[in-house]
């Protein structure tokens, strides 16, 4: 059984990779940050009894299970409301929105780069999450956890539930399909 020092060690591990993969799944820092944390508490909860070598899959199916609710009820939210507060003031004073407060620069020290850049740069990058997003469901976790966690193939095939030869398979397959899709649109990382 975990020791309370062996669980928080684990989560201290875990946390900046959670979040990276969370934030990749709902694009939204705060909404990120909540489902980790809401994992996290949840795997303390349910299965802080549980022996250390299990923590890492259970954590991984928490985390994903979390993360689909998100989108659950992100789409029953959508579904009902119109989300109005995104042109409201940002502020708890009343005031009005105003564009140019949203539109601020960049920080004193931060290299500004070009719109064109910036455009250039998210349309890559919006082409690239389109062609993992199209990947089937088992490349796109195996690729995602080795690549975009850094988890190793052991952790990738214990939380996926296969065997470690499966997940090497799906990778490979995934690079070999990403390569070739971002090749014909003429990208070349």
């Amino acid at each position: 059984m975990a020791t309370e020092q062996e669980l928080s060690d684990f989560l201290k591990s875990v946390d900046k990779r959670a979040f990276k993969r969370t934030m990749y799944h709902v694009r939204n820092e705060e909404s990120a940050l909540d489902i980790v944390q809401d994992s996290m508490l949840k795997l303390a909860e349910h299965y802080g009894d549980k022996p250390v070598g299990e923590l890492p899959m259970l954590f991984q199916r928490i985390l994903t299970n979390s993360t689909l609710d998100w989108f659950r009820r992100q789409k029953t939210r959508n579904a009902l409301f119109s989300n109005l507060g995104d042109f409201e003031s940002s502020h708890d004073d009343g005031g009005d929105f105003d564009l140019l407060e949203v539109h601020t620069g960049a920080p004193e020290g931060e290299a500004v780069q070009s719109a064109e850049d910036a455009v250039r740069r998210r349309q890559i990058l919006q082409r690239i999450e389109t062609e993992i997003q199209a990947l089937p469901a088992r490349q796109r976790e195996a690729f995602l956890m080795r690549y975009w966690e850094e988890m190793d193939v052991a952790e990738t095939a214990a939380a996926m539930g296969c065997s470690e030869g499966s997940v090497k398979t799906h990778c490979f397959r995934a690079v070999q399909t990403l390569s070739r899709a971002l090749k014909a649109k003429g990208i070349a990382l």
